[in-house]
């Protein structure tokens, strides 16, 4: 291995099992849980385009996460699983970089939508009147077309930096996709100043919007206590706790992963986290907006007839 960290610029991913029988078995997890992530979020952007009554913004805003989510495994499962079971681990300079670009684009632009979808639920219970002036059309476009365009100036700085620090230790990243963070324990020069601007990043588009979510569903939940309507309040509770729970799985161990102190970070616990937000939240967000909403699982009814027809039965 060091002599092909001599002769070559290209990188290594030690990936995220063991080469053995339970890396295998677990790998065929990870690629069973592709598969329902890729079905399902491929699902919902078909249905929602479909289907006239989800042409809200509510469901734009969805199927937006939707095609994130769907990009966002996408970069990371497939050349994990290739590296797995061909044993060629190795990945070239600039496809460690597309690959982390990709990644942290979508990290990014998914952490402002969701504050964007949070604050829609605010203003359609908290200033109901309002919603259709404030969460327009024009509004909601504006919303996603800042959330890709933020993302990826972000990324891009992020990624152009790690490609131009000087590597002169082993190139073998411990980890099972192109990771900034793993990528500058790799660097022979002093990162802090670098690790600040991760920290600063982190915060502006993880962290921030995290606490503007909680804010909003703070206020949600203070009108939906007042709300006369038991249907009403019903409604509400489950449509935040949706959104809720995407927010856990995604913000949680993203933050805890990147606001924390070099000196207190591990492989190991960084890899176990990185699962949480780049391949369980992908295929869970489809499963809770379609189980725990009856106008999507409405609309499935709709578009796809066999449902009714075996109820019919």
């Amino acid at each position: 291995m060091e002599k092909w960290n001599q002769t070559s610029n290209d990188f290594i991913l030690l990936g995220l099992f063991p080469s053995n029988q339970t890396g295998l078995l677990l790998l065929s997890l990870i690629i069973f849980i592709f598969i329902v992530a890729s079905v399902g979020n491929s699902a919902m952007i078909h249905l929602i385009r479909l289907d006239a009554r989800l042409h809200t913004t509510m469901y734009f805003l969805l199927s937006q996460l939707s095609l994130m989510d769907l990009m966002y495994i996408s970069t990371t499962v497939p050349k994990m699983a290739f590296d797995f079971l061909s044993g060629q681990k190795g990945i070239s300079f600039l496809g460690c970089g597309v690959q982390s670009f990709f990644f942290l684009t979508m990290a990014c632009s998914e952490g402002l939508l969701l504050s964007s979808m949070a604050y829609d639920r605010y203003v359609a219970i908290c200033h109901p009147l309002q919603y259709t002036v404030r969460m327009s059309k024009t509004v909601c476009v504006k919303m996603i077309i800042g959330s890709w365009i933020l993302g990826s100036i972000n990324s891009l700085a992020h990624t152009v930096y790690a490609l131009h620090i000087p590597y002169c230790r082993s190139r073998a990243i411990n980890h099972f996709f192109c990771d900034v963070p793993a990528m500058l324990a790799l660097a022979c020069i002093d990162t802090w100043a670098y690790e600040y601007m991760v920290f600063v990043s982190t915060s502006l588009f993880l962290l921030f919007p995290f606490l503007g979510i909680t804010a909003s569903y703070g206020w949600v939940l203070f009108a939906v206590y007042h709300m006369r309507s038991k249907e009403g309040r019903k409604k509400a509770f489950t449509t935040c706790s949706t959104h809720l729970t995407v927010v856990t799985f995604y913000y949680a161990p993203f933050v805890y992963t990147y606001l924390r102190p070099r000196n207190l970070r591990s492989p190991a616990e960084d890899k176990i986290l990185a699962v949480f937000y780049t391949i369980l939240t992908p295929m869970l967000n489809p499963i809770i907006y379609s189980l725990r909403n009856k106008e999507v699982l409405g609309a499935m009814t709709r578009q796809f007839g066999i449902f009714s027809a075996k109820k019919q039965k």
